[in-house]
């Protein structure tokens, strides 16, 4: 459940923006900023969960969080302003479940972390495809304040079933965390962990938000567009079932070729999009293979957050760090790179500065995988 509410509150809004902004009476263009706001609290809060994991607890402050994520969820039926404040709790809610699980799997897990990394990194992903996939029609059949109303119920539900772990409350130490906290960010291997989490961040959130656009502009409809962008969705979810289960039974040597091969496949994406046809078949197979390469990343950055700690309150530490550095820097990297297009005319510079992205992440992954602990 906690994989279900980890995406699914926000990604299916952007479905029906133009919905919300009929109802409120507002331009459209004046919530794109909704979807920008949980990264933005991603960076702002999840270097505060390991800190309050000290003085309530790892289950105690995740049943806080799923509380909290329930008021905030559902006042955004309430008008324009509670829409905004409740999209920024919502994003910092999800910025604590983001560092606190990789832990609470490590905590309660140690000899099947593979298997609930899968599990709930799954999850998340069928949620947000579901989510995104029934809210269109929910809403036309009813309104959108119903749909989100319905997401909150979700959200309430995995509070309820939550709460009986809190009996087993696994808490850290506070003299510990702090000198963990002060080391590591001097910590080489962290701090290329740190730029790793950021850049594939911005090749997810650059691809997921410019291809459609980048597809329309070359001579697709926005129907065949949207569909295309639906076999980018659809394909990430086999990769985030398998990827977790086979990188954790390996060598670190062995999980850096595999990485190293499966970024590269990016690299085919983007030499694919300069120069192919706008051909519908040729198209999706590139929207294919782009979501192949990089729906591997996320699981693969959730996954090191465990693997490459000695307890949980490490794994907190470097999950805080990373996820804090990483989405400050995909809160700009989107919006930077999109306006490639009205500069030159073009979307060729867009697709080299992916290709530098790409190729500087593949080198974090060989400075993370020369370490068999980091924290």
């Amino acid at each position: 459940m906690l994989g279900v509410v980890m995406r699914a509150p926000f990604t299916a809004l952007p479905a029906i923006l133009t919905d919300v902004a009929a109802d409120l009476g507002v331009n459209v263009s004046s919530l794109g900023i909704l979807t920008s706001i949980p990264l933005i609290m991603f960076a702002l809060c999840s270097s505060l969960a390991p800190k309050l994991a000290e003085t309530f607890g790892m289950e105690k402050l995740m049943a806080i969080v799923l509380f909290v994520m329930v008021i905030g969820s559902g006042m955004r039926i309430l008008g324009l302003p509670f829409l905004f404040l409740g999209t920024v709790i919502v994003g910092a809610t999800i910025a604590f479940i983001n560092v606190l699980l990789p832990s609470l799997v490590t905590a309660n897990f140690p000899k099947k972390i593979g298997l609930y990394t899968t599990i709930y990194i799954t999850l998340m992903g069928v949620a947000a495809t579901v989510a995104a996939m029934i809210a269109v029609p929910i809403v036309s059949s009813s309104s959108w304040q119903f749909f989100v109303l319905l997401i909150t119920g979700v959200v309430f539900l995995a509070f309820i079933i939550w709460l009986p772990t809190t009996r087993n409350n696994h808490r850290f130490e506070a003299k510990k965390q702090s000198t963990q906290s002060s080391s590591i960010w001097k910590n080489k291997a962290a701090l290329a962990f740190l730029i790793f989490g950021g850049l594939q961040s911005v090749l997810y959130y650059t691809e997921i938000t410019w291809l459609p656009t980048i597809s329309q502009s070359v001579g697709f409809s926005k129907a065949e567009a949207g569909l295309m962008a639906g076999f980018f969705n659809m394909t990430a979810i086999p990769m985030s079932m398998i990827i977790p289960a086979i990188l954790s039974r390996q060598s670190k040597e062995m999980r850096r070729n595999i990485m190293l091969a499966i970024s590269s496949v990016t690299l085919l994406g983007l030499v694919m999009m300069a120069i192919i046809p706008a051909n519908f078949v040729l198209w999706s197979v590139l929207h294919i293979i782009l979501s192949f390469s990089n729906a591997a990343l996320f699981p693969y950055m959730m996954l090191g957050f465990t693997l490459k700690t000695s307890n949980s309150q490490a794994t907190a530490q470097l999950s805080g760090m990373v996820q804090t550095g990483g989405y400050l820097i995909a809160a700009f990297g989107p919006g930077l790179l999109g306006y490639s297009f009205p500069l030159f005319g073009s979307w060729m510079p867009l697709i080299l500065a992916l290709a530098v992205v790409t190729i500087s992440m593949m080198w974090t992954i060989v400075l993370i995988e020369k370490e068999d602990i980091i924290v």
